[in-house]
């Protein structure tokens, strides 16, 4: 037990250093194309750091195919309903915590400055799609859901022509790149890829070690497959949609920050999705739906505050936070008795 804690808190730190790496590499990244923070965090980095937890279904699923095992199919299903859950509920209190920690060190004190119109299309985005994921758990008809499984897909490339579209150039200054903080030379499109690749390689690293040894630390202490890939899995493989807007948050960057866990959001609810629809029995269990609802119940609570307020605080961030909480004791009280 001791070796994999140890190895716990290594690919946490392998995570958290090369999330600096990254939010770095793809602020010069987007700026090198002439791309704003819609385009970068909603996109860019959105799709960049869920690699980790888009692989792990696919690989479980691969697995069961193979081997015919129940439980590896469990762990497709529950890691990408686990993902968006994650990102909705826990990702967006971290959110909201980090503003009011970091308030005194913020130009914008508690007020989140973000833009609106993108933040508002992804939770809209996010609460259709994965409304349609939900309503596929009670379609037996298989080619209807590979109708539906395409349309996913085109609706994510939809929504990807919708933010370049509407995307705005940032004007922030940038840190230097840092793996040339030391060196004379420019920024050169070269040295912003290897620095994304440096980054990414180290994320989708660290993310397997992180996992590896909590998968190791819940079968000592004999959690089911289901849960392990709604609640720890996700809380690794999300480590890097975390503490990058944990990053934007302190730097002043909201809607970086934001669109970072907004614009993942949308990615979970349209390709892994259309991958477990396809691929897997798509038979949400009574734990799933509950996470699933749960989710939408957040982005709708968001869109509201926005709407109502014309404003966003930490507070509705806050309460999704409030959500995961009452997920874990319907887990107490549903599962572990």
């Amino acid at each position: 037990m001791q070796i994999y804690i140890i190895l716990l808190f290594l690919g946490l730190i392998i995570i958290l250093l090369s999330c600096e790496l990254f939010t770095n590499a793809i602020e010069w990244f987007g700026k090198k194309l002439n791309f704003g923070d819609g385009v970068i965090g909603s996109i860019f980095s959105a799709v960049g750091t869920c690699l980790p937890e888009t692989l792990i279904p696919i690989i479980a699923i691969i697995k069961s195919g193979k081997s015919g095992e129940d439980s590896s199919l469990d762990v497709g299903i529950g890691a990408i309903l686990g993902a968006p859950f994650m990102l909705s509920t826990l990702a967006f209190f971290i959110t909201g915590f980090s503003v009011i920690l970091f308030c005194k060190k913020r130009k914008s004190g508690l007020s989140i400055k973000i833009n609106k119109k993108i933040f508002g299309r992804d939770m809209e985005f996010f609460a259709l799609m994965y409304s349609i994921a939900i309503t596929m758990s009670f379609i037996e008809n298989y080619t209807a859901k590979v109708i539906i499984s395409i349309g996913l897909i085109l609706m994510y490339v939809y929504y990807v022509f919708l933010t370049v579209k509407h995307d705005k150039t940032s004007v922030d200054r940038l840190e230097k790149l840092y793996i040339l903080k030391f060196s004379q030379s420019k920024v050169s499109l070269t040295a912003i890829l290897l620095q994304l690749s440096i980054a990414l390689t180290g994320i989708v690293s660290g993310s397997y070690i992180f996992v590896s040894n909590i998968e190791g630390i819940s079968q000592a202490l004999k959690i089911s497959p289901m849960i392990l890939a709604l609640i720890i899995t996700p809380i690794a493989t999300e480590l890097p949609e975390k503490f990058n807007s944990i990053i934007w948050i302190r730097k002043g960057k909201d809607s970086l920050a934001l669109g970072n866990i907004s614009g993942a959001m949308v990615f979970q609810s349209c390709i892994p999705v259309a991958v477990g629809i396809v691929f897997t029995t798509w038979k949400l269990n009574n734990t799933a739906m509950v996470s699933c609802v749960l989710s939408l119940v957040s982005s709708v609570i968001l869109l509201l505050w926005m709407k109502v307020k014309k404003e966003l605080t930490p507070l509705p961030f806050i309460f999704c936070g409030v959500l995961y909480i009452l997920f874990i004791i319907y887990l107490t009280n549903g599962v572990f008795h």
